[in-house]
């Protein structure tokens, strides 16, 4: 054992001294502004040597600023770097855009790059502009000619010498090719914030993008060595280590790089034998203390996370006495019997009935790993602490022990509404009446309002779907699972998000297609509608593994019968009451999948028609029924949650 030690000891000794790069100097991750825990290939500006993107401005108001290379631009840092992609503001277009000046439409996107990195705008939310320049010359005939090729566009002229065509997001493509266009024309591609004009071009369009960046192999290989990533004035990657005076010439053909890179090939063979007999040691090691190495994993497992532990912590302490009752893992163990009665389980765990000391009944979700550094937990625990509502579940406690993570509800003893309205049944009977599925309807709607409207600050959910719809023993919804909700300001209509959360059949389409609109509340409603068409029909709407026709069939079948003012031939409907109530949920959901989100109703609007008389509901317009396939949302930018 004493060998193994002396061998791992001259491992770690050896690849300590050959780190070219002072690392104490390059903190392992830092903070700037409003963004959190970034690291490399991110750096401060007055530490060029830790990084290649360069933030400055740290307590500027309202973003720091960062350059995406050295010498380059600065734009705005908006939000957290996530899965290779982060948020920019142009400040030069923003300025453009709020003076409503004309120079905006001289913008040609395109951003730098080098042989260490490269950068690509995703164009989610772009929209093509046809800028065509007008000379003294120009004709009536060439005007004619100019109207008929934009035939159905819409068409700005309040800049002089040239005009722009454009037309409003649809979900139609383009029908005007690049290549077709007339020779003083050209397309302008810029982000847009709304799918309305209606205050004007300018204040439709947004000086915000999302840009996803990707380091070279060079550089990863380079960095993760102690070196660092650069570029010569002829473009050309060198990898240098500023610790080590052979590779301050940076020369390929520098006689000290090459004795260099022999030595480094000859203690290379050493470190390989070194290698071989510490992994044979540790195997030993292993073996012989594998119970209380299992016994400490979960330590083990925070100690290499030590930062995403610290910033849970952080915020936990920041909730004070705001935050549920916080229970060991010991306690959690005695209040379920050690996971004695399972519930269910689903991808973020498992759920076990049991009982507190006061013989209270409560659901305990234990979770099987953190994502996004613990943002589902703490969303989980900020969302529902919040929350104070009928028709919302209760967070009685939480457990946060090493990697032991645990949330503790109120008992539902009817479980979700989901086994409910899909398990099988007689052509004329349903598990729930009609008076049972309104009554659901309205509860999990009033508690929507209130996530939206009620709480001091607004809650937007994004999976609202039957597996989180709880119900007690009166058939009383409750509003579940808030792992990916989004808290904003109530003043705030439409959101930053820049990665799509939610459930393929129930995720609204401008969370997928940013051309289709902002997302906001009104992305709940969706959901919602999709949800209630399910209760509705005792059936999946869609179902990813078939065709687009199968997918929007029931819906697409519900709006013709209603069109039509034909029976809608639902199963269970026992009396005109019922008929009425089943039209009224379908009218109202209908409205809620609408695709444009500022044709759908908010929360409180829907519980206002769900409590009214069906013959004040007006017809809704047919919706385009959007949903996503599976091939849609694998080729997407975006990550469904």
């Amino acid at each position: 054992m004493t060998f193994t030690s002396f061998m791992c000891f001259f491992l770690i000794s050896y690849l300590v001294q050959a780190k070219g790069r002072n690392d104490s100097t390059c903190p392992k991750s830092f903070t700037c502004g409003n963004l959190t825990n970034l690291s490399f290939p991110f750096s401060l500006s007055t530490q060029p040597d830790c990084g290649i993107m360069f933030l400055s401005g740290c307590d500027a108001k309202p973003y720091p600023r960062i350059q995406l290379l050295p010498g380059g631009d600065s734009y705005y840092a908006l939000v957290n770097p996530f899965n290779y992609t982060f948020g920019l503001g142009d400040p030069k277009l923003h300025a453009k855009l709020r003076q409503h000046k004309c120079q905006a439409f001289n913008k040609k996107f395109s951003l730098p790059d080098s042989p260490s990195i490269s950068f690509e705008i995703i164009t989610v939310n772009f929209l093509n502009f046809f800028k065509c320049n007008s000379t003294s010359s120009s004709t009536p005939n060439i005007t004619q000619k100019m109207k008929d090729h934009f035939a159905g566009y819409r068409m700005y002229n309040g800049c002089k010498g040239f005009s722009i065509y454009y037309k409003l997001p649809t979900g139609d493509r383009e029908d005007v090719r690049a290549g077709n266009l007339p020779a003083n024309c050209s397309i302008i591609r810029l982000p847009i914030r709304f799918l309305s004009d209606d205050g004007g071009l300018f204040n439709m369009l947004s000086a915000t993008f999302i840009v996803e960046w990707k380091l070279s192999e060079d550089c990863y290989i380079c960095h993760y060595g102690g070196g660092q990533c650069q570029t010569d004035i002829t473009n050309k990657f060198h990898c240098t280590y500023p610790n080590n005076p052979q590779d301050q010439g940076h020369q390929e053909n520098n006689p000290q790089v090459q004795d260099a890179k022999t030595t480094r090939s000859k203690w290379g063979l050493t470190l390989g034998a070194g290698a071989v007999l510490c992994t044979v040691g540790l195997l030993v090691l292993l073996f012989f203390f594998r119970e209380k190495i299992l016994r400490y994993k979960c330590l083990r497992f925070w100690e290499s996370n030590a930062q995403d532990h610290q910033n849970i912590e952080a915020f936990l302490k920041n909730y004070g006495s705001c935050s549920p009752k916080r229970y060991n893992y010991l306690e959690v163990k005695r209040i379920t019997s050690g996971f004695k009665n399972k519930l269910g389980q689903g991808g973020y765990g498992s759920v076990y009935k049991g009982c507190l000391h006061n013989g209270s009944h409560v659901a305990v979700k234990v979770l099987k790993k953190l994502k996004g550094s613990g943002e589902e937990f703490i969303n989980e625990v900020a969302s529902i602490s919040k929350t104070s509502h009928v028709n919302v579940v209760s967070l009685v406690g939480f457990c946060f022990e090493g990697c032991k993570r645990a949330l503790v509800y109120e008992f539902m003893p009817n479980g979700s509404l989901e086994k409910f309205i899909y398990e099988e049944r007689s052509d004329s009977v349903r598990q729930l009446s009609w008076p049972i599925l309104y009554k659901i309807a309205l509860g999990i709607a009033r508690g929507l309002e209130y996530l939206h409207r009620g709480c001091t600050t607004r809650i937007l959910h994004f999976d609202i779907k039957p597996h989180n719809i709880l119900l007690d023993e009166d058939f009383c919804p409750k509003i579940s699972d808030f792992g990916l909700a989004k808290l904003c300001m109530k003043k705030e209509s439409i959101v930053s998000m820049f990665s799509a959360r939610g459930t393929i059949g129930y995720i609204a389409p401008e969370i997928v297609c940013r051309n289709l609109g902002g997302v906001s509340h009104k992305s709940d409603v969706y959901s919602y509608g999709m949800m209630v068409l399910e209760m509705v029909g005792g059936r999946k709407n869609v179902d990813v593994g078939v065709d687009r026709t199968s997918e929007i069939y029931f819906p697409h079948w519900l709006y013709q019968r209603i069109e039509l003012d034909e029976e809608l031939r639902l199963i269970g409907i026992m009396n005109e009451e019922e008929k009425e109530c089943a039209r009224k949920m379908v009218m109202v959901s209908l409205w809620c999948i609408q695709t444009d989100p500022s044709n759908r109703p908010s929360m409180s609007k829907i519980v206002e028609m769900l409590e009214g008389k069906l013959d004040s509901l007006q017809m809704p317009p047919k919706p385009y029924l959007y949903s996503p396939s599976r091939t849609e949302v694998d080729s997407s930018v975006v990550e469904l949650a």
